[in-house]
């Protein structure tokens, strides 16, 4: 028998499986409490329960806690990248990113990713499979405990495409910022996407204020073609109508991640291109310099064709900010520590055998 999910349950469902059970509704509260609260690591810890109570859980649920495998420390800035292995054996990633506004975590919502996006470590091994909203959470919570500093920020961007696990992404985020928990409010979440078109005007409509991020990386469909395999499903227009519709709905503005790459996006044309795309959007855009990636041939657009696309955007009007690079001495970009412990562990076994 499948053991139920605790960590992933709302204090309602909860307090219906413990009703179930034959327990008093004052229950969830606890055990939510010693979940999300406290961040108990077992149900031995969970010490206002009783004993057989604690007993029956361990029998007929589950209570997701990461393994954690290591954590790079960036020698240059501080950045922190975990790797944690879930119950099944799989390894996920996450990064600490600390700023004097507060800390930040970027969380994974898959196992690998089926989006294909040509700069993109996460997809080169395809998906295996959607984290469940516990899994998602546990990134935060491990983090958390690790370092005793309270996380103030959470960003979905790392493997994974957030809006292809809707369910479970939408189950996370009100888990993170609903009572009793750590309560991150919702205005500091921010959720990336690839450009699934009719889930961003589904996540529009959940009453929800988190920020969403658009994965743009191009000002045409043409080029966005050869950089997002998911631009053949959703062209610009669609995706871009389903962006103003979110930001109609949700009142908050738009972010646009355009990640340069030398000789592909980053020349004034395309400059030109997007400044005319983006115009009388509530929205801004963050240039990335792409961080490389082995298998792919992409190189980082020099420093001074940065500055000159950040500086045409500035002067025709768009709200443009160059991301901090973070991380780079550890395998910063998403996937990429994944897949570089993976492809040890493959050698390893070859080795022994």
């Amino acid at each position: 028998m499948e053991k139920t999910d605790l960590k992933s349950m709302t204090k309602e469902e909860l307090s219906r499986f413990l009703s179930e059970m034959g327990e008093k509704p004052f229950r969830a509260n606890q055990l939510y409490q010693w979940m999300h609260e406290k961040l108990a690591v077992s149900f031995d810890e969970m010490t206002s329960l009783s004993r057989p109570l604690r007993e029956r859980l361990s029998e007929s649920a589950v209570l997701t806690v990461l393994e954690p495998v290591c954590v790079r420390v960036s020698g240059i800035d501080g950045t922190r990248k975990y790797l944690f292995r879930l119950a099944d054996g799989n390894v996920i990633e996450s990064v600490l990113m600390r700023y004097h506004h507060g800390n930040s975590v970027c969380v994974s919502s898959q196992v690998g990713c089926r989006m294909g996006c040509r700069f993109c470590a996460s997809t080169l091994d395809g998906l295996t499979r959607s984290l469940t909203a516990s899994e998602m959470l546990e990134q935060v919570y491990q983090i958390e405990r690790d370092t005793k500093e309270r996380v103030s920020n959470v960003v979905v961007m790392g493997s994974g495409e957030p809006l292809d696990n809707y369910e479970n992404l939408v189950r996370f985020i009100r888990l993170l910022t609903g009572e009793g928990g750590l309560h991150i409010s919702q205005r500091s979440v921010t959720v990336s996407t690839c450009g699934l078109a009719p889930q961003i005007r589904r996540l529009a409509d959940e009453g929800l204020s988190v920020t969403l991020a658009l994965s743009l990386h191009a000002p045409n469909d043409a080029v966005r073609r050869t950089l997002m395999p998911v631009a053949d499903a959703y062209p610009l227009t669609e995706v871009l109508d389903a962006c103003r519709y979110y930001a109609e709905k949700t009142g908050r503005r738009l972010t646009f991640e355009y990640s340069l790459v030398r000789g592909v996006n980053d020349n004034l044309a395309e400059a030109r291109a997007l400044a005319a795309l983006l115009k009388g959007v509530h929205g801004h855009v963050n240039l990335i310099p792409v961080n490389p990636i082995r298998e792919r041939s992409y190189v980082q657009s020099g420093r001074a064709a940065i500055e000159a696309f950040r500086a045409y955007l500035e002067e025709h009007g768009i709200n443009v900010t160059i991301r901090r690079e973070m991380g780079r001495d550890i395998d910063g970009a998403c996937g990429q520590l994944r897949k570089s412990y993976l492809e040890r562990e493959k050698k390893e076994e070859a080795a022994g055998t």
